[in-house]
């Protein structure tokens, strides 16, 4: 059977409904429709049509329900009303909920609102907030007019009405130790307990436990208990005038503590305000505080005036009051230590009248804690000073400057460190630290100090040995002069004279910047122009040597005649430079190249009575001597006159060559002729020498011959006999020496021998020996090396290579056709004598055995 739905078609005339299914018919003559409920067959008229189904019937379990629009009016025996037409009659815009029953149709009108739905169960803690939609009484009795809310509290199932519809799900509170839940009404009502709240009020629940709020009920926020303990208590107040726990009026805007004493555990009410949690203030022994406003007698609050706290002692500041500068520690004064007060109003102070704004210092050693009249300006420190040290103190009622130094000083209540201010320019002097005379050649800035002076010691500064410093008293009007070396400590007016030196070659103004005028003696360098009285310009580089006369050091004026020249170094080169130029303006170049070094000291100088070169140059204004000076180069500045000059020097230079040279050449021709002369004289000499020899060889053969003639014969006689006596002796002598030199002959032969035979034994032996070792140690080496070898190649690969060649070799000949083969390498002989023997000797073998199988 086909179960499916059939809306709105009629096309079939036989309907199977089975159980529990129904079907919608519609009279399309009457226009009514009717319910038809199985199990049956509708057997469909013509004037029918199904409209609906089949459908299954709804079924509403047990603890479910489903809730039905526009439903069917039943009677009192709950029978489907019928009206006059056929039609079930409805409840138009009216609403059934259903509970568990059995299986149930839905007649033509009818709408499943909402489909079998699961009764909604409420555990404990929790609670649905209901809402009459309808006016209606409940079984109770009590009437619900449309609006009113109420709670259905767990655990329970809630069965659903018409006329009540569920806002939401509330869940218990859980209120924990030092917990509590702040309410608030949503409308006029009764709380918990029975009191009456109107719409708006805030209360707190402290009960330990799960709170369920009610309907007119929400919670604003869940409270936590403030700790209390000794050294915490909390700051409340007052948002409006009501009655504490403790049954106390508080008014609006009133502040107070509560501390441990009062509770250990705090929840504020409603109406507190928690300002915040005040620390507990201790003081120890050597400590004290001022309080502002303090908290008098009454509990209010003493404005403007202040309070003294001395410890040891703990409290807690009460609201409106605050510590002036916090905790602070009493002043220790030890011997070298103070602090200077200032009064702030009218009092006395150990029966001494003070004023306001008086000041004073009390010295240590003591211990001193100020009052609230009293305010602490600062603490003094004694300030240890060398005899090379010092500060500047200012007197703060006479504004008098003075230097103290080379002492231990303590400032007065009256008198402050002063700072004193140099120019830019010495200050930059003073840090640069550079060696005035080690460093004077250096035109660098030098490496500046990254700490800087601190202005309210004295300035000091030491002076070299043969240097001298000028200090000015802007006060007194007066300069002094301090030579070196010594240690420059600058009072409170005075300045350091500043030396701004021409520097450079050519000489340029404010090079040099010193605080120090070196004495000498020392040198500068200047270039120079000049211009002969031929128009020939040349550029000369001068040096001087130059130093100050000081003849007393005593003497103001001659020590102050050193500094009267502000630019001694450039004053000094433009007048040598002046005098120079006038000079050599009235000589000719060439006099000039020739005696530049007489004509330029002379103008220098001058000439004295006698017409000589003075040695010296002074400077009357500033006792300024030039010694001496010395003529580094001369360079001509026009090209031409230095290509004439440089021709002329070559020139001068060829001309004294070539007389150097005919000079030479003379010489030693004169000398050549003195040594001919010399030679031939001693040829006569060496002649006639020789012939006074000659007179005297003669005359001596002619004796000899007289001499040889006479004893010739005796002469002969004993030299015959003499020479067999020596003969004899000789052979006799010989024979002994022969015998002699065999026997050692024969002695060091064998001892030769011998020597030799044991050093050849010896050698084969130690021969033998390293033979031996090497052969040993060769043959462990070659184990070594073919063991790992053969360990690194592996028994199964040596086994493949050893079989490989001869397997080769054999296929080789097998492919070749080839019976027998030589194989030799080309360097070892083979004895084809028996290679032929023996293939002889085969072939005869095989022969018998090759008629055999003829046969």
């Amino acid at each position: 059977m086909d179960r499916s739905r059939q809306r709105g078609t009629g096309e079939e005339s036989i309907y199977r409904i089975p159980p529990f299914y129904y079907i919608h018919v519609l009279d399309q003559n009457s226009n009514v429709t009717k319910v038809e409920i199985g199990p049956k067959t509708f057997i469909r008229q013509d004037n029918e049509r199904v409209i609906y189904g089949p459908e299954k019937m709804i079924t509403v379990p047990p603890r479910h329900y489903c809730i039905v629009e526009n439903p069917a009016v039943r009677g009192q025996d709950n029978d489907i009303v019928i009206d006059k037409s056929g039609q079930v009659k409805l409840a138009h815009a009216d609403q059934e909920i259903r509970l568990a029953q059995e299986p149930f149709p839905l007649y033509p009108g009818e709408v499943l609102k909402q489909t079998v739905t699961a009764l909604k169960v409420v555990t404990a803690n929790t609670a649905l907030r209901l809402r009459a939609i309808l006016d209606f009484e409940d079984q109770s009795g009590d009437k619900k007019v449309a609006g009113d809310e109420w709670l259905f509290e767990g655990p329970g199932t809630y069965i659903p009405k018409k006329e009540v519809v569920v806002d939401e799900t509330i869940r218990a509170t859980i209120i924990r130790p030092n917990q509590a839940i702040m309410l608030r009404a949503r409308k006029e009502t009764l709380d918990r307990d029975g009191t009456p709240r109107v719409t708006g009020e805030e209360w707190l629940v402290r009960k330990v436990g799960a709170y369920l709020p009610g309907a007119y009920e929400e919670v604003v926020d869940v409270v936590d208990a403030y700790v209390l303990t000794d050294k915490k208590a909390i700051h409340l107040r007052a948002t409006r005038t009501f009655k504490d726990d403790n049954g106390k009026l508080r008014r609006n805007g009133e502040e107070w503590l509560v501390k441990v004493e009062d509770a250990e555990t705090y929840i504020p009410n409603v109406y507190e305000e928690v300002v915040g949690v005040v620390p507990i203030t201790t003081l120890t022994n050597r400590q004290y505080c001022v309080i502002i406003d303090p908290v008098g007698t009454d509990g209010k609050p003493q404005l403007g005036q202040k309070k003294l706290v001395k410890g040891e002692k703990s409290f807690f500041l009460q609201p409106g009051e605050k510590l002036e500068k916090g905790t602070q520690n009493v002043y220790v004064l030890g011997e070298d230590e103070g602090v200077i007060l200032r009064a702030n109003e009218a009092f006395k102070d150990h029966g001494v009248d003070r004023k306001p704004g008086d000041r004073w210092m009390i010295r240590g050693p003591a211990e001193y804690v100020p009052s609230v009249e009293v305010d602490v300006v600062t603490k003094r420190k004694a300030i240890p000073l060398d005899e090379n040290e010092g500060i500047y103190v200012r007197d703060t009622k006479s504004g008098k400057v003075r230097a103290v130094t080379g002492e231990t000083y303590m400032l007065t209540q009256d008198e402050e460190l002063w700072a004193k201010e140099l120019p830019p320019a010495i200050e930059t002097l003073l840090q640069s630290h550079k060696d005035p005379l080690a460093d004077r050649s250096d035109r660098s800035g030098g490496p500046s100090s990254s700490k800087s002076r601190e202005k309210t010691k004295v300035v000091t500064f030491r002076v070299p040995h043969n240097a001298a410093v000028q200090i000015y008293d802007y006060k007194e009007k007066k300069a002094r002069v301090v030579y070196g070396p010594e240690l420059v400590m600058l009072g409170p007016d005075e300045q350091f004279t500043q030396l701004s030196l021409s520097g450079g070659k050519p000489k340029r103004p404010n090079v040099i910047k010193s605080l120090v005028l070196l004495l000498g003696p020392d040198f500068c360098t200047d270039i120079i122009t000049i211009e002969t009285a031929d128009h020939a310009r040349l550029q000369l580089q001068l040096s001087y040597n130059w130093h100050f006369e000081v003849k007393d050091k005593d003497d103001k004026q001659e020590a102050a005649k050193l500094f009267s020249v502000p630019d001694f170094v450039g004053d000094a080169c433009k007048a040598i430079a002046s005098r120079v130029r006038g000079a050599v303006a009235s000589v000719q170049f060439d006099d000039f190249h020739k005696n530049s070094a007489k004509i330029i000291r002379a103008s220098v100088f001058g000439m004295d009575e006698k017409q000589k070169v003075r040695d010296r140059f002074i400077f009357p204004q500033n006792n300024l001597i030039i010694t001496s000076i010395d003529i580094q180069s001369v360079e001509p500045v026009d090209q031409r006159t230095r290509d004439a000059l440089q021709k002329s020097v070559q020139l001068a230079i060829e001309i004294t060559t070539n007389s150097q040279e005919a000079t030479a050449r003379h010489e030693a021709e004169r000398l050549e002729q003195e040594a001919k002369g010399r030679l031939e004289r001693q040829k006569i000499l060496d002649e006639a020498e020789a012939e006074r020899a000659r007179k005297e060889l003669l005359e001596l053969q002619a004796n000899s011959a007289a001499v040889e003639s006479t004893g010739q014969a005796k002469a002969e006689a004993q030299s015959r006999a003499e020479a067999q006596r020596i003969e004899g002796e000789a052979a006799v002598q010989q024979a002994k020496l022969k015998a002699e030199a065999a026997r050692i002959e024969a002695e060091s032969e064998l001892e030769r021998l011998s020597r030799a035979r044991e050093a050849e034994t010896k050698y084969v032996r130690e021969q033998n020996t390293l033979e031996i070792s090497k052969a040993k140690e060769m043959s462990e080496i070659e184990v070594g090396k073919f063991k790992n070898m053969v360990d690194a190649i592996g028994s199964e690969t040596i086994r493949s290579i050893a079989v490989s060649g001869p397997e080769m070799q054999v296929k080789l000949l097998k492919s070749l056709g080839l019976k027998s083969t030589l194989i030799t390498d080309g360097s070892s002989p083979i004895n084809l004598f028996n290679t032929a023997h023996g293939l002889i000797g085969g072939s005869a073998l095989l022969a018998p055995k090759a008629d055999s199988d003829d046969e």
